[in-house]
This record gives structure tokens, sequence and C-alpha cells, in this order.
């Protein structure tokens, strides 16, 4: 049963904040989301060659004993974000297409059993297809193993021994800790990389086989981090904490109960990730809830504004799972004054609903700032972020698509972009920012107005 969100919460949510237990509910609704996942895609593989289909009916019988050994351990990889991205492409590849195609797809759910019954300490062996000369064991690490088409892996307790065709075993051992890493003396493992969390970490994979697949199977540019990249992610990450809390807590809340892994791309990162011309790239998936796709910007301000903006998104995909917001098709004609081609009205609300918390987010950092620099920084992009939504938000709110939850959530962002504007920028910055819209109008309609 879904959890239900009341009219008081939705409130809470259009003010882009929540609570750590309303937060909590909204990710329950995801992991059902993904358990209902799981077993769709079970049921279509009975469509698919036997060898086939015994083979994913054996990997599952090991998930769900790796399950009844220890639950947590097993969810912990089941509900890993980027194991919706792989069960969510080789859905779509079977109904798609018929059975015959994602079969090295639905070998990966071999992976994902040795991962789980890896960390439930479970005693298994199990011959796998390598992908592209690695080994990729979600929430653990993968292993290098150019040359070999299998690899074998066996299971002994806090102990795995990972055998390719070609080339000697590696011997990974588990740490101590719940949230300890999996490392070995071998060059050839890579273990995912701690970042670092509140009540938990973030870990930065670049590893996992699905961790750049999007809807239509095309993947950005990513990348795969070398020790000195990986520390200077961890450098970026530990200096962008404390700025989440330049207005309060919220933003780390949102962070621990919102994010589990940073996926990183290829790094083009310059200045600020939300101005135009900018190379600076993230965004969150809504198979893949948990994750952050991003590539590192040069400084932390920034980082941190793109964690405000990627969270809002993950909070409102998790709300409307649970709650239906609107009734408008996906058809892409509104403006966005973030965006230079039409929207649809799911990513025109998404849109406004993440550049409100960073309206908030950079009025904070402008009233908390020592620096003139900062500061005058602050104030310009809260005043782009408020005009860029107050463009676009009083048309949304009357629109006729809205459900009456949608319309509370919205009302209440309308209230508290009002809020907002009883602390004004200095004078300069608003009306700059009014003419960046205005130009940004201009320009929309002259290329997409009828």
């Amino acid at each position: 049963m879904r959890p239900s969100i009341n009219e008081s919460e939705l409130r809470e949510l259009g003010r882009t904040h929540g609570s750590p237990e309303l937060l909590a509910r909204l990710a329950d609704g995801q992991r059902t989301h993904r358990l209902l996942l799981l077993r769709a895609l079970l049921d279509a593989v009975d469509d698919a060659p036997a060898p086939t289909a015994a083979r994913v009916r054996e990997h599952w019988q090991l998930l769900e004993s790796a399950e009844r050994r220890a639950q947590d351990a097993a969810h912990r990889v089941v509900h890993y974000p980027l194991v919706g991205t792989w069960a969510a492409h080789s859905l779509r590849l079977l109904l798609r297409g018929g059975a015959a195609g994602p079969t090295d797809d639905l070998a990966h759910l071999g992976a994902v059993s040795a991962a789980a019954a890896a960390r439930a300490g479970m005693a298994f062996r199990l011959r796998l297809p390598s992908n592209g000369g690695m080994l990729s064991l979600p929430t653990l690490g993968a292993l290098r193993c150019p040359g070999s088409a299998h690899v074998t892996v066996s299971g002994t307790g806090d102990r795995l021994r990972l055998s390719p065709d070609r080339g000697r075993t590696a011997e990974i051992r588990r740490g101590s800790g719940d949230h300890a890493a999996w490392r070995s003396g071998d060059s050839r493992w890579r273990p995912l990389i701690r970042l670092g969390g509140v009540s938990r970490p973030v870990v930065l994979d670049d590893t996992d086989h699905y961790r750049l697949v999007d809807s239509d199977g095309a993947t950005p540019s990513g990348t795969s981090l070398d020790r000195r990249q990986q520390e200077r992610w961890q450098d970026v990450w530990h200096e962008t904490l404390p700025m989440l809390q330049v207005g309060g807590d919220q933003r780390l809340t949102d962070l621990d109960a919102l994010l589990d892994c940073v996926v990183p791309l290829a790094d083009r990162s310059a200045g600020s990730p939300h101005s135009p011309g900018v190379t600076h790239r993230s965004g969150t998936r809504r198979d893949a809830f948990g994750a952050m796709l991003s590539s590192r910007p040069s400084e932390p301000q920034w980082f941190a504004a793109t964690l405000v903006h990627e969270l809002q998104h993950a909070k409102l995909s998790a709300l409307s799972e649970l709650v239906p917001l609107h009734t408008a098709d996906n058809r892409p004609r509104h403006w966005a004054p973030w965006r230079p081609d039409p929207r649809p009205f799911e990513g025109l609300l998404h849109g406004c609903y993440a550049h409100l918390a960073l309206s908030d987010h950079w009025q904070a950092v402008a009233l908390a700032a020592k620096d003139p620099i900062e500061r005058d920084r602050g104030w310009a992009e809260h005043a782009r972020c408020r005009a860029q939504i107050n463009a676009v938000l009083p048309l949304m709110a009357g629109s006729r698509h809205l459900t009456p939850k949608g319309r509370v959530l919205v009302t209440e962002m309308e209230h508290h972009l009002t809020r907002l504007k009883e602390t004004p920028p200095p004078d300069g910055h608003l009306i700059r920012a009014g003419a960046y819209v205005e130009t940004a109008w201009a320009v929309w309609r002259r290329r997409h107005a009828p």
C-alpha cells in the first residue's frame, strides 16, 4: 500500500522542505517501486529462451536466499540506484524487442545476486560474463579482467574470490563496519569510493556497467577516475557539505535521505553550472532514485548548488510516484526560462521546483556571506532564479491540468516565492535578472513560437 501524503505535508514539500520522516516515506515509495519493477522483469523473462530463463531463475533464487539470510544486506544491493537503471533498461528491451535482445543485460542479475549474497555472508559460486573486460558488482566495485569473457565468483563469509578465464584469482575482503568498502591488494580491483555523508556515506561510482544508460539506451560521456581525480572529488565533496548548511539543515537532510551515489561525468566544468554556455552537466533519473550524475565543478559553492538543484528533482519524482500532481500530456510546448527547448508540463514543474530551492539557497548564501564578492554572487544567482520562476510559476498555478493535490503543492510554491521576495537583493540585481529573462523569452519565441 502506498504511503499517504496529506495536505500539510504537501505544503511542507511545496516550500522545498521535508522532515526526515516525510522524506523517508518518499524513499520507501521508491523502494516499493523497485520491487515491483524487479517482479515485472522476472515475469517478462518467462518468454525468454529456455537457457536464458533458467539462468535468470537460478540467479533470482540466490537473491531470494540472500534476502532470507540477511534482508538488510540484500536490500542494500536491490535498492542501490544503478540496479534500477539496469532493471528498467532490461525490461524495456524485453517489452520492445522480445526475448532475444537483452540476454547480456539479463545476465547482470547474476552480478546483483552475487553482491547481495556476498553482503549476506553466504557461500556461493557463480560464473558470470564480463562486460568490456570488466565485471562490476553493485555496491562493491569492479574487477578489470581484459581478455576474459567470464569470471567465476566464489563467496565465503566476508571474502570473495574472483577468477577470470584468463589471469590470476583476485581476493576481495569486506572491511569492518556496516558501510565499509570491500578491499583487495590486487590492483585490478576498483572499489567504490566513499565520499562521506551525514548518517551514511555517499559513494562515487565510476564502475557500474549501467551507470550511464538512459531511458533510450543512450549513454552520456562518462569517465573512469584515476587516483588523483578520486582525491579531487573527495576534496570538493568535503568542502561542499558545510555549504549545504548555510540556510539551515534542510539541504543536508535532503542529501541524507535522497542520495546514495554520484556518477561522475566527463570533467568539463567551468564557472556556474546553471548559467548559459557553461559545460558543467548534472542530472537525475527516475529509474535510478538515489543517484546523481555530475561532472565535477571547479568550486565547492557551485557543487553545493548542483546538489540542491538535483535533490529537488529526486524529491519531486518520488512524490509524483505517490501522488498524481497533474494530468498534462508529455508534449514539449512550454517555455522554461532556464532551457532553450520547449518543455512538457512535467519538465516545467520540475524546473520551477528546483529553481525555487536554488533561489532559497542563493539568498541564504548572500545573507551569510562575509566576502563582498561571494555576497554579490549569491544575490545575482538568487535574483536570476527568482526572476525565472516568477515568469512561469503564476501561469502554472492557474493551469487546469493540476490535480487538487498538485494545486496545493504549487500554491505553496507561490507562497514560498512571496516569502523570498520579502528580503530583496540590492539595487540592480533584479533589473539585470529581469532583462536576462526577457531576452531568453525573445530568443525562445523566435525559435519556437508558431
